[in-house]
């Protein structure tokens, strides 16, 4: 159930196009400009990267954290790097397997830093496997990288016209007020780590082929570069979308969730797909239709706004 409605859907759009974590998004067309094209599942351009070792397809993943966030609160960057990357395997259809961290840092904010990841490698039950440490007086930096195996490996090359948006959460936590980060898993605990898992469950039934995790650039933003690589459309109904009671949705529309996917689901799969997260007390609903319109709209009644028309702007800028 969607939070109450305070908020026109133009003004949740402008929240949308002006989220600083979407502008973000566009600085990634260097990456292009340097390494040329991809083919969007060996990345970039995924969650993650699919690479074949010893006969199997296994994901590998990596995030830096933003450094004025390592300064702020080192523990919670050491959470957080450990937590995108687990979520950034789920969003390939993977089980984490391990994490390998990059630490440079004052010995007391490397501390706290190591604690949060350790924190977030129990709950989420992947183990950090190695990394390294350097030990200074400057700015910090973390950065932290995962590897993964899946079954059936999800991508956004596998979206189409005609297949349900799916948005997914985990609604039983609370918004920082410094940060727009959702957490929730605070409440669920040690369920956080089935939680993850389940993505790689449902890519091997084929109830859901392509996903991708809501991020920093929000629910719109994440979504804009699910649909980017095959310039396809959808119209999202607000009202359907799963919000926590009380959060404003400027606000959820606008955050990182601990726990937020978006899910491509081939038609007649959709009730499958959600009464699996129903069985884990997670929330999920069907929030549109995949279209080949190139355009990003939110719907609310007989309201409609169009956010993006992605043939005629770049989310991330990489080669099709």
């Amino acid at each position: 159930m969607s939070a109450a409605v305070t908020e026109t859907l133009a003004e949740i759009a402008a929240a949308c196009l002006a989220n600083p974590g979407l502008a973000a998004k566009a600085e990634i067309a260097l990456v292009g400009e340097v390494l040329g094209d991809t083919d969007w599942q060996g990345g970039p351009g995924d969650d993650g990267a699919v690479v074949t070792a010893h006969g199997g397809p296994v994901v590998a993943c990596g995030e830096a954290l933003f450094p004025p966030f390592v300064a702020a609160d080192p523990h919670g960057a050491g959470f957080a790097a450990v937590l995108t990357n687990v979520n950034d395997v789920a969003a390939m259809g993977g089980v984490p397997l391990g994490i390998v961290d990059t630490v440079v840092a004052s010995e007391e904010l490397a501390r706290k830093a190591l604690a949060g990841m350790r924190e977030a490698a129990e709950l989420y039950d992947v183990p950090i496997v190695g990394g390294h440490l350097t030990l200074h007086e400057g700015d910090p930096a973390i950065s932290a990288f995962a590897v993964g195996a899946t079954a059936a490996p999800l991508s956004v090359t596998r979206a189409a016209p005609g297949q349900s948006l799916v948005v997914a959460a985990a609604l039983d936590g609370r918004m920082r007020e410094d940060f727009p980060f959702f957490p929730a898993f605070e409440s669920r605990g040690r369920q956080s780590a089935g939680d993850v898992r389940l993505l790689g469950t449902l890519a091997e039934r084929g109830v859901v082929v392509a996903a991708k995790d809501i991020s920093m650039a929000g629910l719109v933003g994440s979504l804009a570069m699910l649909l980017e690589p095959g310039r396809l459309g959808v119209t999202v109904d607000v009202a359907a979308v799963p919000a926590p009671a009380g959060v404003p949705l400027v606000r959820w529309f606008n955050c990182f969730p601990s726990f937020g996917f978006l899910l491509c689901v081939p038609a007649g799969c959709e009730e499958e797909c959600l009464a699996a997260f129903g069985e884990r007390d997670l929330t999920a609903g069907v929030v549109g239709t995949l279209d080949d319109s190139a355009v990003l709209a939110l719907t609310r009644g007989e309201e409609r706004v169009e956010v993006l028309d992605l043939n005629a702007t770049a989310i991330t800028g990489l080669p099709r």
